[in-house]
């Protein structure tokens, strides 16, 4: 029987930093919204790209650098970012790091 709700109980025990590359964790993904959690190892980087729905960047774990739009700003565990459609963005970690996405659809 399927469910109508995702829920994990910690999400940092869902993915595992790499110490070399990038891994990602599809948590869920449906018609209306994709949710993706991300382990960077430190140095790695998403370089800037777009997406062409609305986007929520969540960190967990870590530090980066991201760029959004023209601004490069600076997150650590608790920061959260909106990005509207087709707003180019990139992630470099600067430590290991867990990042959560979620993409409306």
């Amino acid at each position: 029987m399927a469910t109508d709700y995702a829920f994990f109980p910690e999400l940092l025990s869902e993915v595992e930093v790499p110490s070399k590359g990038i891994l990602s964790r599809t948590l869920h993904n449906d018609e209306r919204v994709r949710i993706v959690l991300f382990g960077f190892a430190a140095g790695e980087e998403l370089s800037a790209h777009t997406a062409p729905v609305p986007a929520v960047l969540y960190f967990l774990q870590g530090e980066a650098r991201v760029k959004l739009g023209e601004d490069t700003l600076e997150a650590r565990p608790g920061s959260l970012a909106h990005m509207a459609p087709n707003l180019p963005h990139g992630i470099l970690a600067k430590t290991p790091l867990v990042m959560l996405l979620v993409m409306a659809k």
